[in-house]
């Protein structure tokens, strides 16, 4: 599609302030989504694949986006795909509050051998609490960018309810879920889900339970921490979109009855004692005794907190969990001759994911470990002038998936803040 003036504005001037590898980075990165991902539809709605895979996901079309955000006051072609894309997210979430991601058209293509409830609309069913959460924090942003609510209408409304409604029921997920999941002859025992299709037993804690996690990968332990630091964050803007735009009292007590018993059961369950670390927050749990630590590159991660405004950075807790995610006590962090940060279970070990380093220089307050990361970041992108999904820590010239276009895009909104805030980019 054709790159609306905003957009070309955007990369001139901030390219300008950067070194020449930053500018092409920026420049590549910041219009990858609407050049490469992004098609509007004749029904007025947006469709947006994730790259390399033909197939939408709440989580990463809502990431895709962010980064122009700022520009959709002024650009009614951008309001076009960013009104379009909630329409769209509100539509499929209507179809199948389970799945996370989905077909341009009913066509039956993704995973259609999986054992779930199957619709042709569904790419996969893989049932994430993030998934809902993405597309309403994307909505109340752009909510409150516009100033107007004429995209919030009742099927938004709607579709809240049902969220809650399901948040609620997953609170007792071994009582009163039918959610079940099995992918037969998976390669991986992580694209599935134990105990036939219902996920490893769990207690009452408060949270609400996930099968998988941001990485679609399937959860340990059923309550994901950074998940349900989310939803308390999105519960929240549920409660002021319901008081503000619906004047909806019912709907604004519901959310924020469901945002204060998850919170309740993070702090309750959810924080671990380290010796060395001190008080932490665990990445899983199931609420009878058991706990997972670490953290994944995926957002949401503990390491996102800040980012999704659970929590200040400077947050003492924040602060001890981010230290030990930054340690090579996290199973997941690794440290090469190219670069240390994050990566994941879905992707080989000693693979560093580049939203990692991202994520952790939008939340670090220290101008020396920005720019330390942005130089990782130039020196890792093995010549593509684009992100990656993650990358071998002694040789960047091996990674996975050249076309991923969530990094590239949280690669952009990291360059915007930081030229935006002032603070300098070493050139």
């Amino acid at each position: 599609m054709n790159l609306p003036k905003t957009v070309l504005q955007t990369v001139e001037t901030v390219s300008s302030k950067l070194s020449p590898k930053l500018a092409e980075l920026f420049s590549n990165c910041y219009v990858n989504t609407l050049q490469t991902t992004t098609e509007l539809l004749e029904d007025g709605t947006t469709f947006i694949i994730t790259g390399d895979i033909p197939a939408m996901w709440l989580r990463d079309s809502s990431q895709q986006v962010i980064q122009y955000m700022n520009l959709v006051q002024k650009d009614h072609e951008l309001r076009r795909i960013m009104e379009g894309l909630i329409k769209r997210q509100m539509m499929y979430i209507s179809i199948d509050p389970y799945a996370n991601a989905f077909n341009r058209e009913p066509n039956g293509q993704g995973h259609p051998n999986d054992i779930t409830e199957q619709n042709p609309w569904i790419w996969e069913r893989k049932y994430e609490v993030d998934s809902l959460c993405h597309p309403i924090r994307l909505a109340y942003l752009y909510w409150k960018e516009v100033g107007s609510h004429h995209i919030l209408d009742d099927t938004f409304r709607n579709v809240m309810k049902r969220i809650i409604q399901l948040w609620k029921k997953e609170q007792r997920h071994d009582a009163l879920s039918g959610y079940r999941f099995t992918r037969p002859n998976c390669r991986r025992a992580s694209d599935t889900l134990s105990n036939d299709g219902a996920g490893a037993k769990t207690g009452y804690t408060g949270m609400t339970w996930s099968g998988f996690r941001p990485s679609d990968e399937a959860c340990e332990y059923g309550y994901n921490i950074p998940a349900n630091m989310f939803a308390v964050t999105v519960l929240g803007y549920m409660e002021e979109m319901a008081q503000q735009i619906y004047n909806d009292n019912d709907l604004a007590l519901e959310a924020r009855t469901l945002k204060q018993e998850i919170d309740e059961g993070i702090h309750k369950y959810g924080i671990v004692h380290d010796p060395e670390y001190g008080e932490m927050y665990a990445y899983e749990v199931d609420g009878l005794g058991h706990y997972n630590l670490m953290d994944d590159a995926n957002v949401p991660s503990l390491l996102s907190a800040p980012y999704l405004d659970y929590c200040k950075i400077s947050d003492k807790r924040y602060q001890n969990t981010r230290r030990y995610i930054l340690s090579t006590k996290n199973p997941f962090f690794y440290e090469g001759k190219y670069a240390k940060g994050i990566g994941s279970p879905h992707t080989p070990k000693d693979y560093i994911w580049h939203i990692g380093l991202i994520v952790q220089a939008l939340t670090s307050s220290d101008n020396q470990e920005k720019n330390d990361l942005l130089e990782m970041i130039q020196a890792t992108d093995a010549g593509t002038g684009f992100m990656h999904e993650s990358f071998f820590k002694d040789d960047p010239q091996i990674y996975t998936r050249e076309w991923f276009a969530w990094a590239n895009s949280m690669f952009s909104e990291l360059v915007l803040r930081i030229v935006g805030n002032g603070e300098g980019i070493r050139k």
